[in-house]
């Protein structure tokens, strides 16, 4: 319907609601009670409310509940445009307005009517105020919408109920219809199909067996919906991903590669982009999704052009060989003109090109990156830095790329990408270290967002003086602190502090200007200046070490929370910083100590998680004297996910004790749970000494169970695995008024295996100057060396990099966690890490492809030799 504009607005294309009032227009719903209607004008003046809602002006419930009862008004006229407007006003007011029940009649009516047109949006409108006391009165209904002729109701019945379950109690009564929403299944309406098959699925998705053998019926049969098709080709993905079996012997992948052969692009397009992004696929299975997706390279359509090329992109990424192939079709989309698909096109060449190729390749899209978004500069700019890794000798031509593109205009995300690369590039690459800093110093005298420049300002105080010319870089940082916000300010003023404590021959003039600074009207800026003044004056080499050179990163939060703990209560003893938790990692020493102690001080540990409690408080529960907490464990799962509790175990790690929470939830809506326990199975050598039960959980709430042990006394080899039971007491409840039965009977139930493993002992640490540490370790720790072989996955010598750093719960240092290029013979992992109890150790392993396996040879270091052998044989 259309109504009519003056010769303005037509002119100027604007928008005829775009300055209305609130009061007017609800002034103006009084028209709904005129008689008769005016469906000309109540169609208009709905049209206003609903625009209103939809740009997020708020009615009040008494302002919603009065238009809504003047609306219901509107159910006098049987104008079909109206009509269908009254349908969108009850769906949009139901959640604000009071006594919404009201209109049930008439929209029973309308949905059970001979009136087709009002038949669909009455049913969504009804859904929408239907809670689950008035659901049974309507379900005959729904059943026999779901099954109704007119697709158009099928599916506004189908999407109703699917909508309906989101609230877990009317799932049960959606359920009773499942012979009904099977029959929808098998509609010819391709809409209807879809439809269907998503509700089954949701209606079933906690059930893994339930949902494999409807993905295995549904397989072998020729559904004629495309959108079902996609569908089910991502239930098949969701199961694949479960699966142990090999894919080549996987029914669900051989239906997912059928699927590249099918009529539909939709479809082809959709089992392609599936195998692309299974994980543990290989070059072999990719090859087919290649193919396809080569095709649509040199489609018509531009949309088939993008999706393919995005796709190629996420595959260079991890197979850049297999993606070789389509080289000259993504040439001829570089002159693409859509600039998204142009973009993507060389993004995608970067990654499999050849070295050579890189300076045209460079050339074509800067004569067009100013005319795409920042999500794609944003992409290009990932390219760059892979490209990077692969070719280090390219850094010139790439870091001057970077520089042009930061002084183009942009959001922060796309600048802040930028800087990372650049920062990247950097730390792995030592001969553009001078470069990039030169590039950033410029563009921090335009930066006008502050958290980046403070990054860039920490990074020229790290790098700067470690430069060939570090003066060059001082200039940039005290032109901060003349011309920016107290933020940036401070920032400057430890970055100058920095390059005073690590270069002598600026030592004095550094001193200087932070004198200067002492005079800063602002309290951070002045109180950091004269911190660091007084610290350099004092000339004492330790002091300025610690506090400046390799400062002490404790955990902020635990720090702040000791010291607000010591203000409360002063009587307590000093704050002993080394006690503290470590944070972050120290990269470089700059004093010379011993060997010995140079490996037992650089090795410091990455950071300490704590899951969903404070482990700090942790032994104060129950009087327990454990100390600190070492690390804390990621969550490992007890229970399938789908089962009726699910448990899941995070390890809190202490220097001689271990705590282990219980997670437990619970997913019966008829149960509680109650004086919850869990037994344990204890290893020889561990000690059993308390427990924290839990007293009870609802339906869907989730509940911990703390058991306290005690490590093996004198023993760094206390890999175990205990079996575990949960004991508790279940109660009946009614799931609809929450009743609970006095009465309730004793259960077990059985846990998988709590496996304590090395990772879950060892803390991560990321060192950047390991090749030093590693020699000088080589006199001063003890060596163990073993050779072992695992075999070969598809994923080459990069998964099992992956392997080994997840066994070992180390870190990789020097960028050697990354395999490049993917198709290499050989590589070197350089590792390090913290064994509980502090002990510091280095781990070299060295990997050669032969024919099905990967040979490792495997050399650690430590201070304890027990640690060193421990660490060894885990890999064993």
């Amino acid at each position: 319907m259309a109504f009519k504009r003056d010769k303005k607005e037509e002119e100027d294309g604007g928008n005829p609601y775009q300055n209305l009032e609130k009061t007017s227009v609800l002034q103006e719903a009084r028209t709904f009670n005129d008689t008769p209607v005016n469906p000309r004008k109540c169609t208009h003046i709905l049209t206003k409310i609903l625009y209103m809602i939809n740009q997020g002006e708020q009615l009040g419930t008494a302002e919603a509940t009065e238009t809504f009862f003047a609306m219901t008004k509107l159910f006098q006229s049987r104008d079909i445009i109206l009509r269908r407007m009254v349908y969108l006003g009850i769906k949009e007011l139901s959640g604000i307005a009071e006594d919404v029940i009201i209109v049930t009649s008439s929209l029973t009516k309308d949905m059970t009517g001979k009136e087709d047109t009002y038949r669909a949006a009455a049913i969504r409108a009804l859904c929408s105020i239907t809670d689950v006391s008035m659901l049974q009165t309507i379900e005959r209904y729904m059943k026999q919408a779901i099954v109704d002729k007119n697709p158009g109701i099928s599916s506004a019945a189908l999407v109703s109920c699917l909508h309906l379950c989101k609230n877990t109690s009317a799932t049960d009564i959606v359920k009773r219809s499942l012979n009904e929403i099977q029959e929808a299944l098998n509609s010819d309406n391709v809409m209807v199909q879809y439809h269907a098959l998503g509700l089954l699925f949701h209606i079933r998705k906690t059930d893994r067996l339930a949902v494999t053998k409807l993905v295995a019926k549904l397989t072998k049969i020729n559904m004629k919906s495309p959108f079902a098709v996609c569908m089910l080709i991502r239930m098949a993905c969701k199961l694949l991903e479960e699966e142990t079996i090999p894919r080549s012997e996987s029914p669900l992948f051989e239906f997912v590669e059928s699927c590249i052969r099918h009529k539909s692009e939709t479809v082809v397009y959709e089992a392609a982009h599936a195998i692309v992004h299974l994980s543990g696929t290989g070059a072999r299975h990719l090859a087919p999704a290649v193919s396809v997706l080569q095709l649509f390279c040199s489609s018509a359509k531009p949309t088939l052009r993008f999706a393919a090329v995005r796709t190629l992109n996420k595959v260079a990424m991890e197979h850049p060989s297999t993606v070789t192939a389509c080289n000259l079709d993504l040439e001829n989309l570089i002159s693409d003109s859509n600039r998204s698909v142009a973009t993507l096109a060389i993004t995608t060449l970067l990654k499999t090109g050849a070295e050579a190729s890189v300076d045209r390749l460079m050339k074509q899209i800067a004569t067009f990156v100013n005319e795409i978004s920042d999500e794609f500069k944003i992409v290009v700019v990932q390219a760059i830095r892979a490209l990077c890794s692969k070719f280090p000798r390219k850094h010139t031509v790439l870091m001057n790329f970077l520089s042009g593109m930061l002084r183009e205009e942009g959001g922060l995300e796309y600048k802040a990408s930028i800087a990372d690369t650049i920062i990247a590039i950097i730390e792995e690459n030592p001969e553009a270290k001078e470069i990039g800093l030169a590039h950033l110093c410029e563009f921090i005298e335009d930066c006008e967002h502050t958290s980046l420049t403070v990054r860039i300002l920490h990074l020229l105080g790290k790098e700067g003086p470690r430069t060939k010319q570090p003066s060059r870089f001082i200039r940039f940082i005290y032109n901060r602190v003349i011309l920016e916000g107290a933020v940036v300010r401070a920032a400057a003023v430890g970055a100058m502090a920095k390059y005073a404590a690590n270069c002598a021959m600026l030592h004095d003039s550094i001193k200087v200007l932070l004198k200067r600074c002492c005079l800063d009207v602002d309290d951070e800026v002045r109180d950091r200046a004269t911190f660091y003044s007084q610290l350099l004056s004092s000339n004492n080499r330790q002091l300025i070490t610690d506090y400046l050179s390799e400062p002490m990163h404790v955990s902020l939060p635990v720090l702040e929370k000791t010291c607000q703990d010591y203000v409360l209560n002063p009587t307590k003893e000093r704050i002993n910083l080394s006690e503290l938790p470590v944070d972050i990692v120290v990269k470089n020493i700059s004093q010379e100590p011993t060997r010995k102690q140079n490996v037992d001080n650089a090795v410091k540990p990455v950071e300490v998680t704590v899951e969903n409690v404070d482990g700090q408080k942790l032994p104060s529960l129950i009087g327990l004297d454990a100390g600190k907490l070492f690390c804390s464990s990621e969550p490992s799962m007890l229970t399938e996910p789908e089962t009726e509790y699910v448990v899941r175990c995070i390890k809190h790690i202490f220097n001689h004790h271990l705590v282990l929470q219980f997670e437990i939830t619970n997913t019966l809506d008829d149960q509680i749970l109650e004086d919850i326990s869990v037994a344990l199975d204890v290893s020889e050598g561990f000690q059993y000494l308390n427990e924290f039960k839990c007293p009870s959980i609802k339906y869907q709430e989730t509940g911990n169970v703390y058991v306290y042990l005690k490590f093996p006394d004198d023993s760094v080899d206390a890999i175990a695995s205990f079996t575990a039971k949960m004991k508790f007491i279940v109660k009946d409840c009614d799931p609809l008024t929450g009743e609970v039965q006095d009465d309730g009977y004793q259960e077990d139930y059985r846990l998988e295996d709590v496996e304590m493993t090395l990772k879950d002992q060892m803390l991560k640490v990321k060192v950047g100057n390991w090749d030093s540490l590693w020699e000088e370790a080589k006199s001063v720790c003890f060596e163990v060396q073993e050779t072992f072989a695992l075999p070969l996955t598809s994923g080459g010598l990069s998964d099992t990099v992956s392997q080994i750093i997840s066994f070992l719960g180390m870190a990789a240092s020097n960028n050697s966690e990354n395999v490049h290029p993917p198709n290499k013979s050989s590589h070197i992992v350089n590792l390090a890490g913290m064994m509980r109890g502090n002990c510091k150790v280095l781990a070299q392993a060295k990997l050669a492809l032969s024919e099905n396996s990967v040979t490792i040879q495997l050399t650690v270091r430590s201070m304890d030799e027990r640690v060193a052998e421990l660490v060894v044989s885990t890999l064993d």
